[in-house]
């Protein structure tokens, strides 16, 4: 992301955030993998995002979700992601989307940790109890945090699991017991919103 930083007003990114993914992807030196969004807003108010796995991007339109990236998976639990290996994906992979932004909008970013703990109705709802774009940032980090730590919150991920077929042992349903619990996993979030300048 330092690259990311460091390139996005490079000539040839020229407001595309798969180019900027390239670019950044090319520089990086770093030993690992990752999953990554970018999103780049143009003047005429065209909201330009890149994504590889999932982390994700999601607009909030007058207290309604109006727009959601969508994960990319191999299989459950297993994201695409940019690799200092050959065999990763590459910024060809990404999912770009383009999104018309109106004033008031919320933007809402992050990483897994926050989708995956947090439930669509909870960020609409902690969005809207907040003015300072920064405080409703930490206010979500905080809840994603607690759900992530609480061995009995039915969170979005356990959903998920059990719905495709992820689940503990036959014996164990039979004595009632389920799938649940937050998952600890690194927590990002920024927000932002949409104001005439």
């Amino acid at each position: 992301m330092t690259n990311v930083s460091n390139l996005i007003e490079d000539e040839e990114v020229n407001y595309e955030p798969q180019i900027l993914l390239k670019k950044a992807h090319a520089a990086t030196s770093s030993v690992g993998s990752a999953t990554v969004v970018v999103a780049m807003l143009e003047k005429n108010g065209i909201l330009k995002i890149a994504n590889v796995g999932d982390c994700g991007l999601q607009i909030i339109r007058q207290g309604k979700i109006n727009f959601s990236t969508s994960p990319q998976e191999h299989y459950f639990d297993c994201p695409y992601q940019l690799s200092s290996h050959e065999a990763g994906q590459t910024y060809l992979d990404a999912m770009v989307s383009e999104v018309e932004l109106l004033e008031g909008d919320t933007i809402v970013m992050g990483s897994d940790g926050l989708f995956d703990n947090v439930f669509d109705h909870e960020i609409v709802s902690m969005i809207s109890r907040f003015n300072d774009v920064a405080e409703a940032a930490k206010a979500l980090a905080t809840l994603a945090n607690n759900h992530s730590k609480d061995t009995n919150f039915d969170s979005p991920y356990t959903i998920e699991a059990r719905n495709r077929g992820n689940d503990i042992p036959l014996w164990k349903k039979a004595l009632g017991m389920k799938l649940i619990g937050g998952k600890l996993d690194d927590i990002t979030v920024i927000v932002g919103r949409v104001i005439s300048s």
